[in-house]
């Protein structure tokens, strides 16, 4: 395990922003990522199929969009966002609440392994360092410091992440929420960002232009759709502005099968819908 300390070129300049940064921080893995622009990605440890699915299917889509994904290596969210980065072959930082030669929670020993050949583990703490209860919402300020924004997926009326969206709005860095079901107790605390301010988070490609990223290279299209989206994406491409009875029209497909590869393609990002149409997102 290395270190390195505030005093040195290593450090990254816009955790040195905060008011209470760490003056050394331990490290596993590729200490580059640091100087890499990032997105913390965050939320519950007890959490839903859809809030497992969206962290990683977010985390995924910004790693292919070259940008570092954040998180604190827990169960659930944190995992997912890990996870859907290392997916796409992207940057990942784990900034954990023990010293980073420790595994914890343990059942994340083989991502751990991972992240430190693939990505890069952090830690405030000395090695050897097990492990309390008051240390992680200390780590959070770390988590959102890293950050240029915070994104909470879902989060628990308690959530700890609830902590690191606070955090991030005192150091003056934007917060994005996953609206999810007013129902679920799962959705409460995320729900409750958005009513305070936090940014609804309606598509992946919100955080993209939250970053000030513009449009997708063709090398990024081919990463990200299917043949299937490809089809539908060129068939906008040709006509512009389309109704999804024209897409079926042109795809030779059903409604059914075209509404649902649409909401996959505006989750990504790719395309939006608005009064009936179906348009490629903005560039």
């Amino acid at each position: 395990m290395e270190k390195i300390t505030s005093g040195q070129p290593q450090y990254p300049a816009l955790l040195k922003e905060i008011r209470d940064y760490p003056k050394e921080l331990f490290y596993i893995g590729n200490v580059k990522l640091l100087q890499e622009r990032c997105v913390s990605v965050v939320g519950s440890r007890t959490t839903t199929q859809y809030g497992r699915s969206m962290a990683f299917a977010i985390s995924k889509r910004l790693a292919q969009r070259r940008i570092t994904v954040v998180s604190g290596m827990a169960r659930g969210i944190d995992s997912c966002a890990h996870q859907g980065a290392l997916r796409a072959d992207g940057g990942t930082i784990a900034v954990l609440g023990c010293g980073g030669d420790i595994c914890y929670p343990k059942e994340n020993t083989q991502l751990k392994k991972q992240i430190e050949e693939r990505g890069l583990i952090l830690s405030e703490y000395p090695p050897g360092t097990p492990p309390e209860k008051y240390y992680f919402p200390q780590r959070n300020r770390i988590i959102s410091g890293l950050s240029e924004i915070t994104v909470v997926v879902q989060a628990r009326n308690n959530s700890g992440s609830l902590i690191t969206a606070d955090l991030a709005a005192e150091q003056g860095r934007e917060v994005y929420a996953l609206p999810g079901n007013i129902d679920s107790e799962y959705n409460l605390g995320s729900n409750k960002l958005i009513k305070e301010g936090a940014v609804p988070l309606i598509s992946v490609e919100d955080i993209g232009e939250g970053l000030g990223l513009r449009g997708f290279s063709s090398q990024e299209l081919e990463s990200i759709l299917s043949t299937s989206e490809r089809q539908i994406y060129e068939l906008l491409e040709d006509h512009g502005e389309m109704s999804v009875d024209d897409i079926c029209f042109f795809a030779g497909k059903k409604p059914s099968y075209i509404n649902s590869m649409v909401a996959v393609m505006e989750m990504k990002g790719i395309v939006f819908s608005a009064l009936g149409k179906i348009f490629i997102a903005k560039e």
